[in-house]
């Protein structure tokens, strides 16, 4: 009996060991811890530099950075992207600089000054993606839930939030079905899960309000749209964001 026992705590621990830190489970949404990932991702066909970044909680311009690649930021099917910064150089020993003579040293001209950086322009003015009542909200604790979920019906609309750019349509992130990923601005980002069809494409331009997908529930066990805003890459409360609302609507 006992022999019996140590045998069934043998075979619990090896598959236990089988499990994929940083994987879905119970956060569905939470991408991969950055400490168990290797560091690189290898690209696949359909992955743009917007949903990687978005599977990593990275601003996009940071990952571009990373890896050396500049807008419009074309990414290859096999290229390997890094996931951290690169190490730092070490910085060239200084060399003595000449005094230069008297009689010919020139007062130094000052470089001119920047011109202030680009603001994202007008705030965003968002509205709902979809009618429904909330299933569940947001949350930074547990199971990592990095937006909300509005229930409703198969084929239903979802519409896009703001005005942007389609960044990403398509099937490649586990645990979000069939998703867009709209570009707002520098800044924001939003992101449209689980749908039955999308309607858009990628580099497509949508207006605030336009349908841009139908509800499903693709990666879900029941019809539902899964919405997030990113904010630099990082997930924030789509309600302190979206206005209020009657609640069921």
């Amino acid at each position: 009996m006992r022999r019996r026992v140590f045998l069934w705590v043998a075979v619990l621990l090896s598959l236990g060991g089988c499990a994929r830190p940083g994987g879905y489970g119970e956060g569905l949404y939470r991408a991969p811890n950055q400490r168990w990932h290797p560091g690189y991702h290898t690209i696949r066909h359909g992955d743009t530099l917007y949903s990687i970044a978005f599977q990593y909680g990275f601003d996009y311009r940071e990952l571009a950075r990373w890896n050396g690649i500049r807008p419009p930021y074309r990414i290859y099917p096999g290229q390997r992207l890094r996931l951290r910064p690169p190490p730092a150089s070490p910085a060239p020993a200084p060399v003595p600089a000449r005094k230069p003579p008297a009689r010919t040293a020139a007062r130094a001209k000052a470089p001119p000054a920047r011109p202030p950086a680009a603001a994202d322009g007008a705030p965003i003015r968002w509205q709902w993606p979809a009618h429904g009542p909330l299933g569940e909200t947001f949350s930074k604790r547990g199971s990592g839930r990095k937006g909300i979920d509005i229930l409703g019906r198969p084929g239903q609309p979802v519409y896009a939030a703001a005005a942007g750019t389609v960044v990403y349509a398509g099937s490649g992130l586990r645990g979000y079905g069939k998703l867009i990923i709209l570009k707002h601005n520098d800044t924001f980002f939003s992101a449209y899960a689980h749908n039955r069809r999308i309607h858009v494409k990628e580099a497509q331009r949508v207006k605030k309000g336009q349908r841009i997908a139908d509800m499903g529930s693709t990666g879900a066990e029941r019809a539902k749209l899964h919405f997030e805003i990113r904010r630099n890459g990082n997930p924030v409360n789509p309600l302190k964001y979206l206005p209020r609302r009657h609640r069921g609507r």
